[in-house]
């Protein structure tokens, strides 16, 4: 069983930065795209950043180049620097690993960007 736990989220004001944690466990984490995603109240879940297992990693285009997706092995954690915040970045935003047609989900962390 994959489990899942984040870390990291809080209030943040404007332009501000925060670094989100994801530590797996219960599975080999190198097998594993991980991703971040992230659901605001009164929308629908979104793609914020994945990264394959080999490494490679896609944004999207809201957070391009202001946010970062990585993850160390050895740690079996997979990050997101998340810098330059906005208000429209205000979420819930869930850890996911997926293998092998299966998606996991952690329990979220909230991040709330407001002055």
């Amino acid at each position: 069983q994959v489990q899942l736990v984040e870390s990291g989220g809080g209030l943040v004001q404007p332009g501000g930065s925060l670094r989100l944690s994801c530590a797996a466990s219960g599975t080999i984490f190198s097998n594993y795209a991980m991703g971040w995603y992230r659901q605001a109240p009164g929308k629908q879940r979104e793609l914020v950043a994945v990264m394959t297992s080999g490494g490679s990693t896609n944004y999207a285009d809201s957070v391009k180049g202001r946010f970062t997706i990585s993850r160390d092995y050895n740690k079996n954690t997979v990050y997101l620097q998340v810098n330059s915040l906005k208000p429209e970045d205000t979420a819930v935003y869930y850890c996911n690993a997926y293998y092998k047609a299966t998606y996991y989900w952690g329990q979220g962390t909230q991040v709330t960007v407001s002055s």
